[in-house]
């Protein structure tokens, strides 16, 4: 676990940077917060919203994320009025607030613009649980999320915006025809029964911490699409709160709140979200929870008991979670797996003809943009994918398969960047035998797309010498070689957790 944050490749040193951003936004967000007079709370609200701002919003180009950071007060402060309104009102605030998790959820189905926004906007109600608030302290919190998300936004459009050097990062849709673009509708579903049963049971562990329980499974369903997903990431969070209250037993309850020290290790532990996102759920739930102790030292109520409590309400959470997904219009691992290696392949296929395109003398073939796309659904194939090859997977004859699939979907991805490479090159000629080797790809992939394994052939030609001839042919073997772990049994799919 400790390689997988430190040892990761990190291209650009985008992490690096997006951490180093993000420790930079917070501060001066909280900054701007005092210099205005707002209190302590007031200051906990402007830095939570500017953490939301920084690291929710995901759209592909940066003039879609300055649009849906601005659109960030216009969804969270009517969120947070509702709820301080609301706080005197048990029940109405409980039906409102599973109303705001089953709308954030059905919102993904707009994109990373929809994911985000009802992301803040459960947030936002979150904060208000977290922090007690009422109608007396609304115009402050108001006031504090407005300031932190302008700082924000000056610091990621302004001071450093980094993406605009950078290539606009595809975002590959949901398959068609799978059902995955509609189960943003079931997840919502999901959802709003895995809090609904969280917020029960986690008032009945507490009636003053209750929302942790009801935290836990909303962060347990985001970038989730199958069964076996939301399971592996309920016990990541699950992991990760464990070790994290560990660490707060032995940091954050001798600090109690010191001014220095707490700013220091809540800098930190906002670099470890966000450096460690994208490569480690358990790492980043563990900076979470410190986070959050630290938050209450500097309120003045943690102590080793508060710890418990968060325990036992994130394993609540958890639970309601995984009984969600397990009994509540479950979506099985196959059918997005399935999906997402079909994706992958058919890219795989369009990166080949770019790339011959290109070879053949097409000046407007472009075959790296097919590569970033390629890469991006690799990704999701991975996740998705993740369930098979967890270390407490006691299915094996599924894991040691799906971790072939995996293999060799890397070896396609890698004899395909090296065909894009030389077919960037101006020296590189055609050979006449690349159109039969392109035709050759083309057949394995719909052979494997359409279920016709069988049909899948590796080339009988002598070994080439030419690089592109030799990665394309390496590229048939790997695709033949596919056949066997996706040829499986009717009542034995490649995923079936």
């Amino acid at each position: 676990m400790l390689k997988r944050v430190f040892v990761a490749p990190d291209p650009g040193r985008t992490r690096l940077r997006f951490a180093a951003r993000a420790v930079l936004g917070i501060g001066l967000a909280v900054v701007v917060c005092g210099l205005a007079g707002l209190s302590l709370v007031g200051a906990v609200t402007g830095g939570l919203a500017a953490l939301l701002a920084l690291f929710t919003v995901t759209d592909a180009t940066v003039r879609g994320q300055a649009v849906t950071t601005a659109l960030l007060p216009a969804v969270g402060l009517p969120v947070l009025a509702a709820a301080a309104e609301l706080h005197d009102h048990p029940v109405a605030r409980d039906l409102t607030f599973l109303a705001v998790i089953g709308a954030g959820v059905y919102a993904r189905r707009w994109g990373p613009r929809g994911h985000s926004l009802g992301v803040f906007a459960f947030m936002t109600f979150f904060v208000a649980q977290f922090l007690h608030a009422t109608t007396d302290r609304l115009p402050e919190l108001c006031a504090a999320v407005i300031l932190s998300v302008l700082t924000a936004s000056a610091v990621r459009f302004g001071l450093w915006c980094y993406e605009a050097q950078l290539p606009p990062a595809p975002v590959p849709a949901p398959p068609v025809g799978t059902g995955l673009a509609r189960v943003t509708t079931r997840q919502a579903v999901q959802a709003t029964a895995g809090a609904g049963f969280a917020l029960v049971v986690g008032q009945l562990v507490s009636g003053q911490r209750w929302y942790w329980a009801v935290g836990a499974t909303w962060w347990i369903f985001v970038n989730t699409a199958s069964r076996g997903e939301t399971l592996v990431r309920g016990f990541r969070r699950v992991l990760g709160t464990v070790i994290g209250i560990g660490l707060g037993l032995l940091i954050a309850v001798p600090v109690q709140g010191a001014a220095a020290p707490t700013a220091v290790l809540l800098a930190a532990c906002v670099f470890g979200i966000f450096y460690s996102a994208a490569v480690s759920y358990t790492w980043m739930m563990l900076c979470v929870t410190l986070l959050a102790e630290l938050l209450y030292g500097l309120l003045g109520v943690l102590n080793p008991g508060l710890l418990a409590l968060r325990l036992a309400e994130t394993g609540v959470g958890a639970l309601g979670a995984v009984l969600a997904v397990l009994f509540v219009l479950p979506v099985t691992t196959h059918t997005v797996t399935d999906a997402w290696i079909q994706r992958a392949l058919r890219c795989v296929h369009a990166c080949t003809a770019e790339a011959a395109a290109r070879l053949a003398g097409s000046a407007t073939a472009d075959p790296a943009r097919r590569i970033a796309e390629l890469e991006q659904l690799l990704g999701r194939v991975r996740l998705s994918v993740a369930p098979l090859v967890h270390p407490l997977n006691p299915m094996l004859g599924r894991k040691r398969r799906a971790r072939r699939v995996l293999a060799l979907l890397d070896d396609c991805a890698r004899e395909t960047r090296g065909l894009v490479t030389v077919a960037a090159d101006p020296e590189a000629s055609h050979d006449a035998r690349l159109a039969a080797a392109c035709w050759r790809v083309e057949a394995a992939v719909e052979a494997l797309t359409g279920g016709d394994h069988d049909q899948v052939t590796v080339t009988t030609e002598t070994p080439a010498t030419e690089p592109a001839l030799a990665h394309l042919h390496s590229l048939e073997r790997a695709l033949a070689e596919l056949a066997t772990p996706l040829r499986t049994p009717p009542g034995s799919p490649l995923v079936g957790a």
